[in-house]
């Protein structure tokens, strides 16, 4: 069996540093005096976190839980969070290390600096991601998540506004472009912002090519992970026999019997033991 596993397949650099900023914290509070908290999960990826959580890391789950706290360190998840979160973070007078990917941080300076022009702002994307949700705190008043083309045809801008559209870094590029020539049509004044993020673009196009030459196609990843959906979806259209796992453990082998090649990618969530787990098992067993 030809095993060929995409180039881009697990962490990304925003991933890679917001996991490596808690580990760092760890490291420095080796002494346990200092609790450590997450704001939210780090990023999306269940075995990461309950590593995190046997070294001592807590997950703040919501603004309530936070407003409980009195001392300690906060790590803001890779996705972001609204600015009033960071309001109250600040407030607290806790210790706050912000591992917000760069580039959804870029898309929060944006929709802000856009929305006090007066534009109202379009986020491409799905309305309950984190990362979703924290750009549309820091967007203002007139901001509308749309994430299919009937949500497109339906979407009005308020009274006499411009548009500013942007879009989640893991969102679908094709889908992208397809929302954005539906509002592009109705004749408003729209100003696009490409938002989505290099390194997605680059995985997503990398999984399909592979898909397309492969018999079965190996997707790993988080079920909650944006951008492992999205790379599920587009494997399954170029190969129908794509299976998503999280770990080897939802892989049934017995499936793979008679193919003659397998692809592998992973989302940016995934960490490379995992994914070298899984190409190592498959390959040993054929």
């Amino acid at each position: 069996m030809e095993i060929k596993l995409a180039k881009t397949a697990g962490f990304c650099f925003g991933v890679k540093r917001a996991v490596d900023a808690v580990y760092k914290q760890l490291e420095k509070e080796k002494d346990g005096h200092t609790p450590i908290y997450t704001y939210g999960p780090i990023i999306h990826n269940e075995e990461v976190i309950k590593d995190m959580e046997k070294r001592g890391v807590s997950v703040l789950k919501n603004p309530e839980e936070l407003e409980e706290l009195t001392e300690g360190i906060v790590i803001i998840r890779s996705h972001g969070v609204s600015e009033a979160i960071c309001e109250k973070l600040n407030k607290r007078g806790l210790t706050v290390v912000d591992a917000t990917c760069p580039f959804v941080k870029k898309i929060h300076s944006i929709v802000k600096e856009e929305s006090q022009k007066g534009r109202h702002i379009v986020i491409i994307g799905n309305p309950e991601h984190p990362e979703v949700e924290g750009i549309r705190g820091w967007a203002g008043e007139y901001a509308t998540v749309i994430q299919n083309a009937q949500e497109a045809e339906n979407f009005i801008p308020g009274p006499g506004k411009k548009v500013c559209i942007v879009a989640q870094t893991t969102f679908n590029y094709n889908k992208f472009q397809d929302i954005v020539e539906i509002i592009l049509k109705k004749g408003y004044d729209v100003s696009v912002l490409n938002t989505i993020c290099s390194a997605t673009k680059e995985r997503q196009a990398e999984a399909q090519s592979i898909a397309e030459e492969v018999d079965a196609m190996i997707v790993i990843g988080d079920k909650h992970s944006s951008n492992t959906q999205k790379l599920f979806e587009i494997c399954q259209k170029a190969c129908k026999d794509t299976y998503y796992i999280q770990t080897l453990d939802d892989l049934d082998l017995n499936q793979l019997g008679s193919v003659e090649t397998v692809g592998i990618t992973a989302g940016a969530s995934t960490p490379n033991n995992i994914i070298e787990e899984v190409q190592n098992n498959v390959r040993i067993i054929f």
